[in-house]
């Protein structure tokens, strides 16, 4: 566990950096644009309609926003970043030092994996809601002023909020199981095929698809990724169906109230989905291509050629 722990410390020094940039200056750049420009609200008559709850609509807007768009930030340069994860150490040779170091090959090639889709857009999140908090502080004050915002329903806020991340954080597991699949479909592409791994892999699904369309019908292929995609997204978050209505200043807050509950019953919906076939289907997939990403680096640095 400590080997492990100490590779994933390698690569948040390796990654800090641009971590560091890709959440702090988009959050930068959009505080002071709300801090200085022009802020309006078009549907007065909206605002009429909810009344007094105006302050935690425009709260939980900003802070959903804000964490949705870091999360959204950091899991797609996550997976750019991890598809070039098999040559990475070969490009420089530091393979051979990580070759001669007590660490075995699945380590090396999980800890990242780990490191880059879990732990990075996990942060993302606590970074997007911290950020999520200043911003409301800001666009409450300029739009109600701070009052408004010292007297909103913090205990309501505060609880939907910390079930929503609990709701994110325990199905970013899953979502990366589900679709761990066609991630590590490109890292093995890359692995064999260099910069030509992506047009290569796509090339093979184009021909797996012809083949499975012969056997099992038209589209089966297609249909059987964007099952494996939407399960995944489905995991994440949205596997059960919620809509607030802000109707009146009671109808926002009895709809802040009914978030916790929600969110238990979508992860149960989520959880209930892995018992699949399909889910069986694409875990059976993942360890397969991890072992022969495990096989093709223990080759060492003569797979690199």
């Amino acid at each position: 566990m400590r080997t492990f722990l100490t590779l994933m410390q390698r690569e948040w020094l390796q990654h800090r950096f641009g971590w560091s940039l890709l959440t702090l200056v988009p959050l930068g750049l959009a505080l002071l644009v709300l801090s200085f420009g022009q802020i309006q609200v078009d549907s007065d008559a909206a605002i009429e309609r909810v009344g007094h709850a105006f302050p935690a609509i425009v709260t939980a807007v900003a802070m959903m926003a804000t964490t949705g768009l870091t999360f959204i930030i950091v899991a797609a340069t996550s997976l750019i970043l991890i598809s070039g994860l098999a040559r990475r150490d070969h490009q420089d040779r530091s393979v051979e030092f990580w070759l001669s170091l007590p660490t075995g090959h699945s380590s090396s090639l999980a800890a990242p994996l780990v490191t880059h889709l879990l732990v990075a857009p996990a942060a993302a999140l606590f970074i997007g809601l911290a950020g999520g908090w200043l911003f409301s502080l800001v666009v409450v004050t300029r739009l109600a002023g701070l009052p408004a915002w010292l007297a909103l329903p913090w205990g309501d806020i505060v609880i939907a909020v910390t079930a929503m991340l609990a709701r994110v954080l325990v199905g970013l597991p899953l979502a990366v199981l589900w679709a761990a699949p066609l991630v590590l479909a490109q890292v093995l592409a890359n692995a064999y095929f260099k910069r030509w791994g992506l047009p290569v892999l796509l090339l093979l699904l184009a021909a797996a698809g012809l083949l499975v369309d012969r056997w099992l019908g038209l589209g089966s292929l297609s249909q059987l990724i964007g099952d494996v995609l939407r399960n995944a997204a489905q995991a994440l978050v949205t596997s059960g169906n919620y809509s607030m209505e802000p109707r009146s200043a009671e109808g926002v807050f009895q709809g802040l109230r009914q978030i916790p509950g929600w969110a238990l019953a979508d992860l149960a919906g989520a959880v209930r989905a892995l018992a699949s076939p399909l889910f069986a289907g694409c875990l059976a997939t993942a360890a397969a291509m991890f072992a022969l990403l495990v096989d093709w680096r223990r080759r060492g640095a003569g797979a690199a050629g």
